[in-house]
């Protein structure tokens, strides 16, 4: 800055000598001039300091200290959550925040847990904390109740038995939950999935030991019909599931006939809770035959049977949906007041695609006998995923009727298979629905999906991190199976 300074007034001198020789003319004086002007202002720079500015008082933005005692949670208004602008596209991911630890176990409990580590840190992983109430329905239970079925045949696996004793049943049932709960599960998972000691002792069932079994079944049938299910037939076309409620039957009457049993008389509920036991029975013996891998798959798939033919959720009165939508209605207030109700549901957990069906058809055919005819569905725009909890308000996830695991890495983090993420409108149930649903027939086959040009070959699915969608969920219910 000093060099450029000397040279800016060695310059100003030789203006300033021909100017004063007479040899500049009008227009030179104009520019020495502001020459000059632009050389000083450079000069100056040099000079420039930073100056302290002291802030008075009311210029201040002071946190102030919070208050003392209990106070409400901050709310944070969905604005300022991030959005995901794709919704085929992943979320963002939510990583576990619990540490494992040492679980303290009875020491009653005669079993190597070891060699069940596979199948229990997957019912961990589908039964963790976060997602345990949302997905219970679908994934977290049917996948303890593998559990039960397979720790039965590792437990009997040494001494010729099929299920455990009362004493047993009741040591080795708390150190499975305190084992899973070491491992990121919900510690509430027996009320989720309505689960007790008992669920392994199966006492209504005369037979409890392996020899006895193999004498009254055909378990060479039995081990065919189970040892592959195929998951796109087995609800439909079913074949295990028929071989086993076969072996349950027969084992339930002590190998007798179905009505040659006096103590336990079809149709009774003496009856019916000892073919209930009998296949658990049934399903002990599949698990000591079967692979681990292979029993959970078989049981999954049997459980997602179950589960995909009912509807979940839990519909109050929707007499405000029909005033609203009835004949002389207009369709602004009619949406609003379908919307709303819906948006009540959609805080409850997380359903299937199948099970979407399933609810949109009840809650159809609710308003229709409360007087709604006209399809109020497609006038307002109801989709099957405004019947699954949602992200947002909208972002609902259907998961898909097959069995899905919840899945952890270290790119993802937490996540699962969301099925149908485009809009698939709502079916209005016609006069006789009810009675001619049928989620196998041709006519009842979900759309084609779209291909996002991100997703790969993963058509129509897409993997969705639960981190964004807790924030939002703001009541949910527990659902037992």
């Amino acid at each position: 800055m000093r060099t450029l300074c000397a040279q800016s007034y060695a310059c100003i001198d030789i203006f300033r000598l021909k100017m004063e020789r007479g040899s500049g003319s009008c227009f030179q004086g104009i520019v020495y001039h502001r020459v000059v002007l632009v050389l000083i202002w450079l000069c100056g720079c040099q000079h420039v300091l930073s100056q302290q500015t002291t802030l008075e008082p009311k210029d201040k933005f002071l946190l102030s200290d919070p208050p003392i005692g209990l106070y409400d949670p901050i709310e944070i208004s969905p604005s300022v959550l991030p959005h995901n602008t794709n919704p085929v596209e992943p979320l963002s991911p939510m990583y576990p925040n619990y540490t494992s630890y040492d679980p303290v176990l009875t020491g009653k409990c005669h079993v190597n847990f070891s060699e069940l580590s596979f199948i229990m840190d997957k019912t961990a992983s589908d039964c963790s904390v976060p997602l345990a109430p949302l997905v219970a329905d679908v994934i977290c239970c049917p996948q303890v109740s593998s559990l039960m079925n397979i720790f039965q045949a590792a437990y009997g696996g040494g001494n010729n038995t099929l299920v455990l004793n009362q004493a047993s049943a009741n040591a080795c049932f708390s150190d499975i939950m305190s084992i899973l709960a070491s491992k990121g599960a919900n510690t509430n998972i027996p009320e989720l999935c309505t689960l007790r000691p008992s669920n392994l002792t199966d006492a209504s069932c005369p037979v409890k030991d392996i020899s006895s079994f193999e004498k009254m079944v055909n378990v060479s049938k039995l081990l065919d019909a189970c040892s592959s299910v195929d998951p796109l037939k087995e609800c439909c076309r079913p074949v295990c599931q028929p071989a086993i409620v076969e072996a349950a039957v027969h084992i339930s009457s002590g190998g007798a006939s179905m009505f040659g049993s006096s103590t336990s008389i079809p149709g009774s509920a003496a009856g019916i809770n000892a073919v209930s036991d009998c296949k658990g029975v049934v399903h002990s013996y599949l698990s000591m035959k079967l692979s681990s891998e292979v029993a959970n798959t078989a049981f999954r798939v049997l459980s997602g049977c179950k589960v995909n033919k009912v509807c979940p959720l839990e519909f109050d009165d929707p007499s405000s949906v029909a005033k609203a939508c009835g004949k002389a209605s207009s369709r602004p207030s009619c949406c609003a007041a379908l919307q709303s109700y819906i948006a009540t549901r959609q805080k409850q957990i997380f359903v299937t695609n199948l099970q979407a069906i399933n609810c949109a058809t009840m809650f159809g055919s609710m308003l229709q006998k409360a007087g709604v005819g006209n399809d109020i569905y497609g006038l307002c725009d109801i989709d099957l995923k405004d019947f699954s909890l949602q992200a947002f308000g909208q972002q609902g996830c259907l998961l898909r009727s097959l069995p899905t695991d919840i899945v952890f890495d270290n790119v993802t983090g937490i996540s699962f298979t969301c099925d149908l993420s485009d809009n698939i409108a709502a079916p209005w149930p016609s006069s006789s629905s009810l009675q001619s649903l049928s989620l196998c027939a041709p006519e009842m086959s979900l759309p084609a999906l779209p291909v996002s040009p991100l997703s790969g070959s993963s058509a129509g699915i897409s993997r969705t991190g639960i981190g964004i969608l807790l924030p939002v969920v703001l009541l949910t219910t527990a659902i037992s199976i």
